[in-house]
């Protein structure tokens, strides 16, 4: 029996591959984050710098207005009717905007003044309330009354003045404002300082008395003697 023979070994057969096995994916699992788009948030920035800046500008802005109103000073009524009249000079060759302009200006001036609703009224219901008031003079009011009743003559017949008339126009609202001027603060100075001025009395030296002559008279005769 020859023993160095090669042993055969049968082949096996491959072993069947193992079943899968069941994936169970649990209910209580967290979703997937959604990671926004990097542009998203370069929008966002931009928008949020835009709005901050804009909300800057406006607040220095409105600083700036009002320290403005602070530091402005108010120029009172008649300061603003004088200045106003004396510019409507420069249309005295033209009459019926001068007319407008010297009547427009003393209507608001006497609404700033006297609280008259001057510029919103025709003439005719102007000088009817003008004449339950107590604020102007008899005077006043007439001259008032001639003054607008003329620039609405120019105004509105188509009335040509000369320039002298026109001149008088002017003349007439200076006047008037000249006149109702508050005085209040010229009037209170002048109480403080009459009130507070000492009263300064003089001195009258008073002749000495019989009594003292002779006294000092009296050791000069004993001398002589």
């Amino acid at each position: 029996m020859n023993t160095n023979s090669a042993l055969i070994v049968p082949s096996q057969p491959d072993a069947a591959p193992a079943p899968p096995a069941n994936l169970a994916f649990q209910d209580t699992a967290k979703p997937l984050i959604d990671i926004p788009d990097a542009w998203l948030w370069v929008i966002w920035i931009a928008s949020t710098l835009v709005v901050l800046t804009l909300i800057y500008f406006l607040w220095r802005y409105l600083r700036k207005k009002s320290e403005l109103a602070k530091i402005a000073p108010i120029i009172p009524p008649h300061i603003r009717a004088r200045r106003a009249l004396e510019e409507a000079l420069t249309l005295i060759s033209e009459p019926k905007p001068f007319s407008i302009r010297v009547s427009d200006t003393l209507r608001i001036y006497l609404e700033e003044r006297f609280s008259f609703h001057a510029p919103d009224r025709t003439t005719e219901e102007f000088l009817y309330e003008l004449q339950s008031t107590k604020l102007l003079t008899a005077e006043q009011k007439q001259s008032l009354a001639e003054f607008l009743t003329h620039c609405d003559l120019i105004k509105f017949a188509k009335y040509e003045p000369m320039e002298v008339e026109l001149r008088t126009l002017h003349t007439s609202a200076m006047r008037l404002v000249n006149e109702t001027e508050p005085r209040l603060i010229s009037t209170e100075i002048h109480s403080t300082v009459t009130e507070t001025a000492p009263v300064v009395e003089p001195v009258v030296e008073q002749p000495p008395a019989a009594s003292e002559k002779s006294e000092i008279v009296n050791p000069i005769s004993k001398i002589d003697k």
